[in-house]
């Protein structure tokens, strides 16, 4: 496809025992799930319908491969998330649906920082771990104009869980760098992929799987296996691991004290519905109060492009000489951002005191939007 060299995109084969195992279900007729967890990419912005993103395509793929199989297909990408908010939902959003194969995507969405490091081990340590032991691949997008993104990051892990990693970095990105294909042929802006720039993900993706499954057929002819075995159990983590169990606490599932702030009862129907569950206030001195357990405290809230947008401000355990500002103004135009940020990281392992009150509010301004409030450990 275009001159690109996928067999290059594979910056780690990794141990595929689970993803033949996947093959082999599929092989037999047997019901599969195929999850998709990241960011915009992964839920499909600038693809021109869902079904030519390359989730769509890559679980078309497995249905022309195995057409006699019944095939759920998951969609779980969220726009302009990082794995920070992946590891805190994917329980809810991906491992209840009980998947046999999961890709994970957050290279674009994660700053190149051991921060993003930890997050993402942790994400990935509790999809591998999860009741249906799933295979798990990760894939590396990257920004076209820079070359950049957290695969330095996120290839540490998965060398270290001997997860095959797939790089569109070193693949489709550089056939661009080379000057064999146009960018402007495969994204729009540098970053999401059009129509063909979602077919060439997806094809590095089926043709790494295409490998393993030759893989599998000269193991099986040869009596031979084509990977070391491993054990389910996890090796202890390489970074502190303050993330894997992260929570989230929402109007659903926690009971804070609320003064001005009103819970948000809308229904939420689809994931990227994402300004529901949540808590709203309007007017200065409004206060939202919540005894958040664990080590780590991360407050998700709405960035606004609507202009003014009310301002509050976030005090941990009553001290207010390190209070946070969240700004509910947005400066992009793109659209309302799920703004997260982090209070407080590898801090003592207890109940904290969160409390937002409203400092800038009132008249016409866009409310705020509390979504959730983290809680690791």
């Amino acid at each position: 496809m275009r001159r690109v060299d996928f067999e290059a995109g594979i910056v780690f084969h990794g141990n595929t025992e689970r993803i033949q195992k996947v093959l082999k279900k599929a092989e037999m007729g047997q019901p599969v799930t195929l999850a998709y967890l990241g960011g915009s990419i992964t839920q499909g912005s600038l693809s021109s319908v869902p079904e030519t993103c390359y989730a769509s395509l890559t679980t078309r793929w497995w249905k022309e491969q195995y057409p006699q199989t019944a095939f759920v297909h998951v969609n779980a990408g969220i726009g302009g998330t990082p794995s920070q908010f992946g590891v805190a939902r994917v329980e809810q959003d991906v491992l209840a649906y009980e998947p046999d194969f999961v890709i994970v995507e957050f290279s674009v969405n994660d700053d190149n920082s051991l921060f993003y490091r930890e997050t993402y081990e942790g994400l990935v340590r509790k999809i591998y771990s999860s009741e249906t032991n799933p295979a798990v691949l990760l894939v590396h997008n990257v920004f076209y104009q820079s070359g950049t993104n957290a695969q330095d990051q996120h290839e540490v892990i998965g060398r270290y869980y001997q997860m095959p990693c797939l790089s569109m970095k070193t693949s489709v990105y550089q056939a661009v760098a080379e000057g064999k294909i146009p960018v402007r042929d495969i994204t729009p802006d540098d970053l999401h992929p059009n129509d063909l720039g979602h077919a060439m993900l997806s094809r590095l993706i089926t043709s790494f799987l295409e490998k393993v499954q030759k893989e599998a057929e000269f193991a099986e002819l040869s009596g031979a296996f084509t990977t070391v075995r491993r054990s389910e159990e996890l090796p202890a983590p390489i970074t502190a691991n303050a993330y894997e169990h992260s929570v989230r606490y929402q109007n659903y599932n926690s009971t804070p004290e609320l003064c001005g702030f009103v819970p948000d009862l809308q229904e939420q129907e689809y994931i990227t519905d994402i300004f529901k569950r949540g808590f709203i206030g309007k007017q200065s001195g409004d206060s939202i109060r919540f005894m958040v357990p664990g080590s780590g405290v991360a407050v998700q809230y709405r960035k606004s492009v609507k202009h003014p947008a009310c301002v509050a401000k976030a005090v941990l355990d009553g001290d207010e000489d390190h209070a946070v500002i969240l700004d509910g103004n947005f400066d992009e135009t793109w659209g309302d951002c799920l703004y997260i940020t982090t209070l407080l990281c590898h801090g003592e392992d207890k109940e904290h005191l969160l409390e937002i009150t409203i400092t800038d509010g009132g008249g016409e301004k866009v409310p705020f939007y509390l979504v959730s409030v983290i809680g690791s450990r």
